[in-house]
């Protein structure tokens, strides 16, 4: 069984405790910081059980990573349909994007070189009309 074939485990108390404070933002947000949220509305889960939960939570396609420009790695709920992100620098802000031209081209480009069973990720920072305009 490999890592991505892996079910997310038992629903611990812990694990239960991160599923539920993802529920709660819409941004992406560090371990750090969902740890953060969880001891302040009172949740015992120590900062390792929050990182073993989020990567099990990845691998089993229920949460989407991203790496910021500093490379950390973040984490929120996506749609289950596949999908890019449009990320502000500045403040966070996370919008869903579909890229069928980006698709084209990474189909394209696999055939062109003989590859199959492809996947890709694609993030595009800048700054929102909000962080423009403050």
């Amino acid at each position: 069984m490999t890592s991505t074939d892996r079910p997310a485990g038992r629903p611990t108390r812990q694990r239960r405790a991160v599923a539920e404070v993802l529920e709660s933002f819409d941004d992406f947000r560090s371990a750090q910081e969902i740890h953060g949220l969880l001891t302040a509305r009172g949740q015992t889960v120590g900062l390792a059980t929050v990182y073993r939960t989020l990567q099990r939570l990845a691998d089993a396609d229920e949460v989407d990573v991203l790496r910021t420009e500093e490379g950390e790695a973040v984490y929120r709920r996506c749609s289950p349909t596949h999908h890019h992100h449009l990320v502000c620098r500045t403040c966070g802000a996370t919008v869903e994007v579909e890229g069928p031209a980006v698709e084209r081209w990474t189909r394209a480009i696999a055939d062109e070189h003989g590859y199959a069973d492809l996947s890709h990720h694609l993030e595009i920072f800048g700054t929102c009309p909000a962080c423009l305009s403050g």
